[in-house]
């Protein structure tokens, strides 16, 4: 048996934690309080949101499945620029409610832009750390 890199381990966990976000993110729908469709077109703020926030989480998810194939081995910096990525992944769901519940305030706005950032940001980090420089 070859020795564990650990890499099986860090995708396991961070396929695991994108689920669950994705899941947290639903259980704040709420279906409207009428039986009509005048009613649900009403909740539009909520549903654009949804629609971004999972749209987003599925594409970070899809990039981050892609990084890890250039990874060797799970080392400590790179367990710890996962953790922070899935951290600031993890503010989705809030910024998401916060901002559909606001509908579309400027303070909660300027939240889920500033999670997007974040969640970038740290993606970056993860390139950094995975993928060498070129030789010069």
């Amino acid at each position: 048996m070859l020795p564990s890199t650990g890499l099986d381990r860090l995708s396991a966990f961070s396929d695991g934690v994108f689920a669950v976000l994705i899941t947290v993110l639903v259980l704040d729908l709420r279906p409207p309080e009428l039986p009509t469709f005048k009613a649900l077109l009403e909740l539009w703020p909520t549903w654009l949101s949804y629609s971004v926030s999972y749209l987003f989480i599925a594409i970070v998810w899809a990039n981050h499945h892609h990084l890890l194939r250039h990874a060797r081995e799970a080392t400590a910096s790179l367990m710890w620029y996962n953790f922070a990525h899935l951290f600031s992944v993890s503010l989705l769901p809030l910024a998401t409610a916060w901002m559909a519940v606001s509908e579309l305030a400027p303070q909660p706005v300027a939240f889920y832009a500033a999670v997007f950032f974040l969640v970038n940001l740290t993606y970056i980090l993860l390139i950094r750390e995975l993928i060498d420089p070129m030789p010069e």
